[in-house]
């Protein structure tokens, strides 16, 4: 099935639109094709899924994983509503510190593309499940981990959201100044 991959205001964070087929029984798609996903210029080999479940309000993020680690996620979301972040983090970058959000639902069937040297995050929108889907080009390891406070007034992120549900880890995040003291991607 074909997919549209759509540029965003940060350099290699990508929209994924898939052709899919839908008719009285549901639907069917192929929500990665690595043929088609290298067409677009989209270059990574995933090996680990992970799938969650969040409650309406939970925000999960901003993290990554630093050079020692580092990973690509493809993002989709396959029940309910969230809105997905993905933030520059390549220090030197023209876009550093900023941001896309992108709304990724069971219905849109949109995809987000977060290549290395961004951070990402999202919260749960609707009632209701929300399953994220995160496909990873290398495997998770907490020595290389970090993340940056979802609220840093630094990254001015628009939020739906003021009191979000959060991890102990994502209550301690660091400021985006601390992350400069120590950062994790340098632009090239």
């Amino acid at each position: 099935m074909e997919i549209r991959a759509i540029p965003t205001a940060l350099d290699g964070v990508v929209i994924i639109e898939t052709a899919f087929v839908h008719d009285e029984r549901g639907f069917f798609i192929e929500t990665y094709h690595q043929e088609n996903y290298v067409a677009q210029g989209l270059i990574g080999e995933f090996v680990q899924d992970n799938h969650s479940r969040s409650a309406r309000g939970v925000l999960r993020g901003i993290h990554y994983q630093d050079m020692t680690a580092p990973m690509i996620k493809l993002v989709r979301c396959t029940a309910g509503s969230l809105l997905d972040v993905a933030v520059d983090l390549r220090v030197g970058s023209p876009t550093f510190g900023q941001s896309v959000l992108v709304e990724l639902s069971a219905e849109n069937k949109k995809q987000l593309w977060v290549p290395v040297g961004f951070g990402h995050a999202f919260v749960a929108l609707t009632d209701g499940n929300r399953d994220p889907v995160i496909s990873c080009s290398n495997y998770y390891a907490p020595a290389s981990e970090g993340a940056i406070a979802w609220n840093d007034p630094d990254l001015a992120i628009d939020w739906p959201i003021a009191d979000p549900l959060l991890s102990a880890r994502d209550r301690a995040a660091m400021s985006l100044k601390d992350y400069l003291a120590n950062p994790a991607f340098r632009a090239t």
